[in-house]
């Protein structure tokens, strides 16, 4: 008897697993504002004059990474907040190293 409600066991077992899974995957509430941070820092240094093509990657990124995260793919939405600080980082790399150049 015990071992016709042994698969109904193990199958409730797997699905209690994956829902505490699913319920510890948060909304990448850190990385969407480190990367909005970076992007607003990169603008006002003068990216889109110097690095508009990685500024407009940040952007782009970070759209995509707020319409991941409205539809609960938070592992998506925070690689993709990740992807648009790095960017926006690099933008402010780029617009700090013309600005120095353009000073000597």
């Amino acid at each position: 008897m015990l071992a016709t409600h042994m698969p109904n066991f193990l199958r409730a077992l797997v699905v209690a697993a994956a829902l505490a899974v699913a319920a510890c995957q948060s909304a990448p509430v850190q990385e969407m504002s480190d990367a909005r941070q970076a992007i607003s820092v990169a603008t006002k240094a003068g990216a889109e004059q110097h690095a508009a093509g990685q500024l407009q990657m940040a952007q782009k990124y970070l759209q995509s990474a707020e319409q991941q995260l409205n539809h609960r793919k938070y592992s998506q939405a925070r690689q993709d907040a990740v992807s648009a600080k790095e960017s926006a980082l690099e933008a402010l790399r780029v617009t700090e190293s013309s600005i120095e150049a353009q000073e000597r």
